[in-house]
């Protein structure tokens, strides 16, 4: 870590001196503690530009498109790794070693069964209930089976918890779909890799012989290794406020969760196919980009373009191959799956979004990838989470390992009425 000076000078007060920190890569930081003496903060809404932390796990360029996990391009990543390999990668900082990796693939195959008094969880829930809301139930609800007493500064302990955590979540993943469709859950099968196994549980049923598709495999395999981590997103920002006050891992991961739903962030896959179910049909795919482009009308195209990326997200393109490779596996009869690839087309070739910048993103394959499948919409982003979860876990755990943790309270400029004496106005 490199510490330079750097002096903040206002007119009516007198020169302030800070260090500024500056990582291997990205922007430099100035450490602004110091102001707090001098009754001065930083204002910066949605903390956009503010370094809350040091993390040695993701770094994002986004004026390159560049994503890095432990310093190794995501599309390498993506090609070359099961996702298993990836979660060690995260947790642990570097590539594992063969003994290391069958280890580690061992220790998470033996876990993936859950207490059976969760499993009558399910039935206190409505059929209908969003898998979501039932993903931030049962998860936290992992707290009261888990409730020995946990010593976060303990790595051991650390490791037990997020290898509960990465083994359990595909099983109630899958049996939060299996109880929106009234079907019975299915249980874990160790034969499988860990993407097969998640497979296994969402699609097959009791009364028949499921078969694992290589093609939907591969596919499964790189959705969750390109959601694994995305920085300081609001979700992972979630997670570290609630580890902060030192919660209980699951509860964390549950706060991750709800934050993950939202629209805005893992939520986002849903609504691209809430568009699509709204546009029907490839025959009204033109009025609709005309929509688009008119600024007055409300209309958005869902699934285009990125917050993070100036450019392009680099797991837009290895999504894009891999959703072809699904929709040639799968066929194009669904008429939704023939309205996202219509669309595709129009953005890629049509110069309001070229020079817009407007190019199909990781949610919108995302979304018609989980389509082709066979999954509805609720649980694209219960897809995104089950991925999500080692970059939580590895958040969570690095937090903890650093000397300087410390609790999470932003403080704020306060704009409401000055200190006044209270007069009761329900006596007469």
């Amino acid at each position: 870590m490199t510490v330079k000076k750097a002096t903040l000078t206002l007119s009516d007060r007198q020169a302030v001196r800070l260090n500024t920190r500056a990582g291997v890569l990205g922007k430099e930081a100035v450490d602004i503690r110091p102001l707090g003496a001098e009754g001065m903060c930083s204002y910066d809404p949605g903390f956009a530009n503010t370094a809350g932390c040091e993390s040695a796990i993701t770094y994002i360029d986004a004026k390159n498109s560049v994503l890095l996990h432990r310093g190794f391009p995501v599309d390498q990543l993506a090609e070359q790794c099961d996702f298993t390999e990836v979660c060690y990668i995260l947790l642990h900082g570097e590539a594992p070693s063969p003994g290391e990796y069958q280890d580690f693939v061992n220790t998470i195959t033996r876990h993936t069964l859950i207490h059976e008094q969760m499993s009558r969880m399910f039935s206190g829930f409505r059929r209908d209930s969003h898998p979501m809301a039932l993903m931030c139930a049962v998860v936290g609800a992992l707290a009261a089976f888990y409730h020995e007493v946990l010593d976060l500064n303990n790595a051991e302990h650390r490791q037990l918890a997020a290898v509960r955590l990465l083994s359990k979540m595909p099983t109630l993943a899958a049996m939060c779909y299996k109880y929106s469709v009234e079907q019975p859950a299915v249980y874990p099968k160790n034969s499988l890799s860990y993407t097969g196994n998640f497979l296994q549980m969402l699609f097959s049923v009791p009364a028949e012989k499921y078969q694992v598709n290589p093609v939907l495999e591969k596919a499964m395999n790189r959705i969750l290794i390109l959601h694994a981590d995305h920085g300081q997103c609001p979700s992972t920002m979630a997670v570290r406020a609630s580890g902060s006050s030192g919660a209980n891992p699951f509860a964390c991961i549950a706060a991750g969760l709800a934050s993950m739903w939202g629209p805005m962030h893992g939520g986002a896959n849903e609504a691209c196919m809430r568009m699509l179910e709204e546009i029907k049909t490839v025959e009204r795919v033109p009025d609709f980009v005309r929509r688009a482009k008119d600024r007055r009308d409300s209309f958005r195209l869902m699934g285009f373009g990125n917050s993070v990326y100036e450019h392009f997200d680099p797991r837009a393109a290895i999504l894009r191959k891999t959703c072809h490779e699904v929709l040639s596996e799968q066929g194009m009869e669904d008429t939704l799956l023939q309205v996202a690839v219509e669309l595709e087309h129009v953005a890629i070739t049509d110069p309001y979004f070229l020079e817009n910048k407007l190019y199909p993103s990781a949610d919108f394959y995302t979304a018609v990838i989980l389509k082709a499948m066979g999954l509805p919409s609720s649980m694209f982003t219960v897809v995104s989470a089950v991925g999500r979860t080692i970059g939580w876990i590895a958040h969570w755990n690095e937090m903890h390992s650093q000397p300087e943790m410390t609790i999470y309270r932003p403080t704020q400029i306060y704009t409401g009425r000055p200190q006044r004496d209270y007069v009761s106005r329900l006596k007469g």
